[in-house]
């Protein structure tokens, strides 16, 4: 029977990162159901412009391209903090697609409701990464 070696360092802040990260994935999700809850319960319209609307998508561009960077920096480094990081900021990328798609559709069509319920489904996205970050 071999001995299993007590963990490093490393592992030590590799593993208390992660927990932090799950952390984070679990108070985004209450916030944003919270959000969104009150947002719908009370018909809270908010207003749109052009110049948030374009701000947003480049927000969007930024925050794919800068998850898809950690991701890969991420694997060619071994690092799997860094890998989750890159998880995190992908759904930083799709929170604001849910805002865009919201404010485009409030934009045109007078959907108010669309951006609260957008962020709703980025709830169970987040919930998955979080179970997969304690599970693991």
């Amino acid at each position: 029977m071999t001995a299993t070696p007590p963990p490093t360092r490393a592992s030590r802040s590799a593993a208390r990162a992660l927990r932090l990260i799950g952390g984070a994935f679990l108070v985004l999700d209450v916030y944003l159901t919270a959000q969104s809850l009150l947002v719908l319960v009370t018909g809270y319209r908010a207003g749109h412009s052009v110049p948030g609307i374009a701000w947003t998508a480049v927000t969007a561009a930024a925050m794919f391209a800068l998850a898809a960077g950690k991701a890969r920096t991420g694997k060619a480094l071994g690092n799997p903090v860094l890998v989750t990081e890159g998880r995190v900021t992908l759904v930083d990328g799709i929170l604001a697609v849910a805002v865009l798609a919201g404010l485009a559709l409030n934009a045109a069509a007078g959907w108010w409701w669309a951006d609260p319920a957008a962020a709703l489904v980025i709830v169970f996205y987040a919930l998955r990464e979080a179970r997969e970050i304690f599970l693991a």
